[in-house]
C-alpha cells in the first residue's frame, strides 16, 4: 500500500517513516503542501498534518478531495472537537490526534482503505470478495469459509483475524494491526489471546500451514494451504 505523508516536523517524519515501512507500507514524505496534488497518482492513503508552513491543512484537504478520491487521514496536534469536525467536513476519512500509537495509525490506514471498498488482494482466483487458496474458499463479504466443500464455523473474532491475514495478500499482517482492528485495544495478555485464536483457527480449518507465523512480527497467508493439513 502506498502512503503519502505530508508532515513538516522532521523529528516526527524520521520516526514515522521506518515504523510504517516495517509494517509493510511504502511511504513518500513531503514537508510542505506544495506539490501534494501532483503526487496523488497511485497513492492509497494521504496522512495529512494540518500545521503546514505554506498552506492551511484544511484548505489542502479540500483541494485533495476535489482532485482525487484518495483516502485522507488527518494526523494533527489540533485535538479540539471543532477541529476534528472541520477536518472531516473538509473531506478527511478519519482524524487522529497527536501523539498517537503507530499501531493504531496503521490500523486506521487499513480501515479507511477497506471502507472505501478496495479489492482485497488474494492468493488465488475467485469472484470479487472471495479468496481461494487451494481448496479453502474465504468469502470476505458473506463471512463464510469453506474447506474441501465443507462449511467451517468460525467465531466473529476468528474470522476477523483470518480476513486481516488474507487481506494482506501474502504480506505480513502485524500483531499490532490485528489486535488493534479485532479487539480495538491492547493489553498485557493481548499477544497470548491472539495466539490462542490463531491456534483455534488453524485447527478448525484443518490447514495449519495456511496461516504462517512470522516470529516476532505477525502472520501471513501462504500459497500452499494444503501443507500440514490434518
Amino acid at each position: 500500500m502506498r502512503v503519502l505523508l505530508v508532515e513538516d516536523d522532521d523529528r516526527v517524519a524520521e520516526a514515522l517513516l521506518p515504523a510504517l515501512a516495517r509494517r509493510g507500507l511504502t511511504v513518500e514524505r513531503l514537508a510542505t503542501g506544495r506539490g501534494v496534488l501532483d503526487r496523488l497518482t497511485g497513492v492509497d492513503v494521504v496522512l495529512l498534518d494540518l500545521g503546514l508552513p505554506d498552506i492551511d491543512g484544511i484548505t489542502l484537504c479540500r483541494q485533495i478531495r476535489a482532485a482525487s478520491d484518495v483516502a485522507i487521514i488527518v494526523v494533527s496536534a489540533r485535538g479540539e472537537v471543532d477541529d476534528r469536525i472541520l477536518g472531516l467536513h473538509a473531506g478527511a476519512d478519519d482524524y487522529l490526534v497527536k501523539p498517537y500509537d503507530v499501531g493504531e495509525l496503521v490500523a486506521r490506514v487499513h480501515a479507511v482503505r477497506r471502507r472505501r471498498g478496495d479489492a482485497v488482494p488474494g492468493a488465488g482466483g475467485g469472484t470479487a470478495g472471495v479468496v481461494e487458496v487451494g481448496d479453502v474458499h474465504i468469502d470476505l463479504v458473506r463471512h463464510q469459509v469453506i474447506v474441501a466443500e465443507e462449511p467451517i464455523t468460525l467465531s466473529r473474532k476468528e474470522f476477523q483475524v483470518l480476513a486481516l491475514v488474507v487481506g494482506a495478500g501474502g504480506a505480513v499482517c502485524t500483531r499490532e494491526r490485528i489486535i488493534a482492528e479485532v479487539w480495538g485495544r491492547s493489553w498485557a495478555g493481548a499477544n497470548r489471546t491472539l495466539d490462542v485464536h490463531v491456534a483455534t483457527l488453524r485447527t478448525k480449518l484443518g490447514r495449519p500451514a495456511l496461516v504462517e507465523t512470522v516470529r516476532g512480527v505477525g502472520y501471513r497467508l501462504t500459497a500452499d494451504g494444503q501443507a500440514g493439513a490434518g
